[in-house]
């Protein structure tokens, strides 16, 4: 036993212990033998039940599978119970002291977040203003500086041998109102399509969707009311550049906007939960239910 002893506190992670420490404490009290359930299985005083696999059981799997799959549930629990109880055997009450407070602390720390994300969710205050918006956009735009240029653009993916090609061609480079018609009712023929040219997207993906243009060639394709026709050996791209935005300038509000959206509700949480916390706190002190001692001299 003392070789064991060593061993273990030699090869268990600080980690390690307190996993064992925290399935041990929980499990404690959920393997006790109960007269009433069908069991399965035994280690030392520790049941499996019949109904503890229920759930874990699909309707669509057949015997065969279901047999396998208690079999080695059945296998993976009885290690786990020897196991821990030959590691609180060998860890020292000092050590058991500390990893029961750490998983009491985990507990709490479970709990009450999983509490206080349930307030947030039922207060369900996720409405954010244009004008919150752009107050939050003005106060702080110039931490909203470009890491990568923004392009806007039109482009279409034909096939290689597509047939009216010059056609398509002149209609995305003029594209007024009959030519999104035109180029609308021919787009199913198209490998891909973006005619929305009023977004910004980042030159990252546009490299991802449209592969001869790269890191090293990008600044040759994309630039203000350039168009470009490129081509490889899966098809034949063409591009109509609006505008462009280069490193380092303020991100536009409608291409930040979902990002300063989750910063305000974000925030709106956070102050939320603090108001919460300075409630509870003054209920229960009103309440006596709350008291802090001075320390005896």
């Amino acid at each position: 036993m003392l070789f064991i002893k060593k061993l273990v506190g030699r090869s268990f992670s600080f980690t390690g212990l307190l996993i064992l420490s925290l399935v041990l404490v929980s499990c404690e009290g959920l393997w006790r033998e109960d007269p009433e359930k069908e069991p399965l299985a035994r280690v030392g005083d520790n049941y499996l039940y019949y109904d503890d696999l229920q759930t874990l059981l699909s309707d669509d799997m057949s015997p065969a599978d279901s047999a396998s799959y208690v079999s080695n549930y059945i296998r993976d629990w009885a290690t786990k119970q020897l196991l821990l109880s030959r590691a609180r055997i060998n860890l020292t009450e000092e050590e058991l002291e500390k990893f029961d407070l750490l998983v009491s602390n985990y507990r709490t720390d479970l709990y009450t977040r999983a509490y206080k994300e349930a307030l947030v969710d039922q207060k369900g205050d996720t409405t954010v203003t244009q004008e919150q918006l752009e107050r939050f956009y003005e106060n702080e735009k110039d931490n909203f500086r470009l890491k990568e240029k923004l392009v806007k653009l039109r482009y279409a993916e034909l096939p290689r041998q597509f047939l009216n090609l010059d056609e398509v061609t002149a209609r995305i480079q003029r594209f007024n109102e009959q030519d999104h018609r035109f180029l609308d009712s021919v787009g199913v023929q198209f490998k891909k399509l973006n005619f929305n040219d009023s977004l910004w997207v980042p030159v990252s993906r546009v490299i991802q969707e449209i592969p001869p243009i790269n890191a090293e060639n990008e600044s040759r394709y994309l630039n203000k009311s350039q168009f470009f026709q490129l081509e490889d050996s899966t098809g034949v791209y063409l591009g109509k550049v609006l505008d462009i935005l280069p490193l380092n300038e303020i991100a536009p509000l409608s291409y930040i906007k979902p990002t300063i959206r989750h910063v305000l509700l974000n925030r709106r949480k956070l102050d939320y939960l603090r108001r919460l916390e300075t409630e509870i706190i003054d209920e229960a002190t009103k309440e006596k239910e709350f008291e802090v001692y001075e320390r005896k001299k």
